[in-house]
């Protein structure tokens, strides 16, 4: 609760923390757009694939001409990871390449806020455990639901409460794990051509649409804050704020919940298309359990909303601002060396699923494509199954039959070209917890 305090007394000292921006899309610009009113916090250097891009990004989100003059733009993650600055923020979205940066990042000694959740569910393990032994920090990105999650668990059990779920909250039907770029945006109630005016693109929104986005970040969550995945996958129940206790308590006390300490995320739709009563569609939550009978009570005496047995109770955030909050990462590493959320074990996979009958010679698409969505399972089914990871699913070929539905293995598909990417999943596979 002092970080706004520590970071001024950096401005007041000449020395604000140093940070360096690779990817200048949507999530970076938000984060850019914070920065010249965040007293003590300077991006030093952008690296983007389109340099001009990343300027004309920090002129639409209200940098004056001094502020872009000072900072250095680059074409290229991995040289920024070279310069001299406090933290590095890996924005791309892209798995192979977020991996490359993180690793130079740590070897300079550089902090590490990795936006990239795409990454982190590959090998984070590895990658959390390289940062380690190199004294330095390898967080999740603040205003992220993965590290939203993260932060309200850990309140929950430094307060003594058992954890019996979190998650987030998405608009999911089970038919949204066929959709393909091309139907997108008839789901967002936009037309192809408005979209396209607007920048967006239709792969990365088909991929919260259709259920890859959603296993990504349940998957780090059950990694960071050590809960489980459900055997078979997400199960996607429709669930507002005031039921979310009683949904997702345990099966063996009448809710929905695979289990005890599960991840899941909740639907913002009804089966039928009908929308959810007071859903949590943008925000996050935790089911809490009392540990004994007068916390209990004291759910009921403080306005908690229980479940039958009064044991289960929640807590939630209707909304999260995504990268206008990563800030509060790139101070907490710098400052306090402490992440904003961590990969701890390797606990939960996000692994690519056929959307349609595959054949021998079909090239796969990655995440949010026409072939293939991500699915959340237990790491260690996984590991077992030689499961495609999602993060791995993008331009290999198959060479053998998958049919719709049936999760892919990496025997399905020609040999990935070896390269960091690979050799840290690899490294994580031995770090199953």
């Amino acid at each position: 609760m002092n970080l706004a305090h520590l970071a001024a007394e950096r401005a007041a000292e000449g020395r604000p923390v140093r940070a360096g921006l690779i990817g200048a899309g949507k999530f970076g610009s938000m984060f850019l757009s914070q920065v010249p009113t965040t007293p003590g916090l300077e991006v030093a250097a952008i690296a983007d694939l389109d340099p001009d891009r990343a300027r004309q990004a920090c002129r639409g989100v209200g940098w004056d001409e001094s502020l872009v003059a000072r900072t250095r733009f680059l074409d290229d993650g991995t040289t920024l990871c070279g310069e001299d600055l406090d933290v590095v923020i890996e924005a791309t979205g892209h798995p192979a390449a977020g991996v490359v940066h993180a690793l130079a990042a740590i070897e300079a000694g550089r902090h590490v806020v990795m936006v990239n959740v795409e990454a982190d569910v590959l090998c984070g393990a590895a990658l959390a455990e390289r940062a380690r032994r190199a004294g330095v920090v390898y967080s999740m990105a603040y205003g992220d639901q993965p590290a939203l999650v993260s932060e309200m668990v850990d309140w929950a059990r430094a307060a003594g409460f058992g954890v019996q779920a979190a998650g987030k909250g998405t608009k999911y039907l089970p038919a949204y794990h066929e959709v393909t770029p091309d139907e997108v945006w008839s789901h967002y109630g936009m037309t192809p051509d408005s979209a396209r005016a607007a920048g967006m693109n239709s792969q990365m929104f088909n991929s919260f649409l259709d259920g890859t986005k959603s296993a990504i970040e349940a998957a780090a969550i059950a990694n960071a804050c050590g809960l489980e995945p459900p055997e078979d996958g997400l199960a996607f129940p429709p669930c507002g704020v005031d039921d979310l206790a009683h949904v997702l308590r345990p099966e063996d006390v009448g809710g929905q919940a695979r289990g005890r300490g599960v991840v899941e995320v909740v639907s913002s739709l009804e089966r039928d298309g009908r929308p959810v009563f007071r859903d949590l569609r943008w925000g996050v939550y935790v089911v809490l359990e009392a540990p004994n009978e007068y916390s209990a009570a004291c759910f009921r005496q403080y306005g908690l909303p229980t479940d039958p047995t009064r044991r289960y109770a929640a807590m939630y955030k209707p909304f999260h601002l995504i990268g206008m909050e990563l800030g509060i990462s790139v101070l907490s590493a710098a400052l306090r060396h402490e992440p904003t959320g961590q990969t701890r074990r390797f606990s939960a996979d996000a692994v690519a699923v056929a959307k349609r009958d595959l054949v021998p010679g079909d090239r796969l698409d990655g995440e949010g494509g026409r072939t293939v969505w991500g699915k959340c399972i237990p790491a260690r089914r996984s590991v077992e199954a030689g499961a495609l990871p999602i993060g791995l699913a993008h331009g290999v070929a198959l060479v053998r039959p998958v049919a719709r539905g049936e999760i892919l293995t990496r025997a399905d598909v020609e040999a990935i070209p070896d390269g960091p990417a690979t050799r840290m999943r690899d490294e994580a596979a031995g770090l199953l917890g």
